[in-house]
């Protein structure tokens, strides 16, 4: 099972939180966007069905793979 750490920064005059240098939009306080990344964070937990995704990157290149409903990484928020 993959670890995943969301993170809590200043970003963009407020505060985001992170994931592999990749920034959620602003939050005006550090409080409301540790509760979206605790959110996003639990999220991660729930079971769905399998799916195609794609994503980008840090490369910026994208991609497609199977997402299987049952894969779920533990996710949890740091700083």
């Amino acid at each position: 099972m993959a670890k995943i750490h969301y993170k809590i920064v200043q970003h963009d005059g407020g505060w985001a939180y992170t994931l592999n240098d990749v920034f959620s939009e602003p939050f005006r306080s550090k409080e409301i966007a540790l509760a979206a990344a605790k959110r996003v964070a639990a999220e991660q937990h729930v079971p769905g069905d399998s799916a195609l995704i794609s994503y980008q990157d840090e490369k910026g290149q994208w991609h497609e793979e199977m997402s299987q409903g049952d894969d779920r990484p533990d996710a949890d928020v740091v700083g």
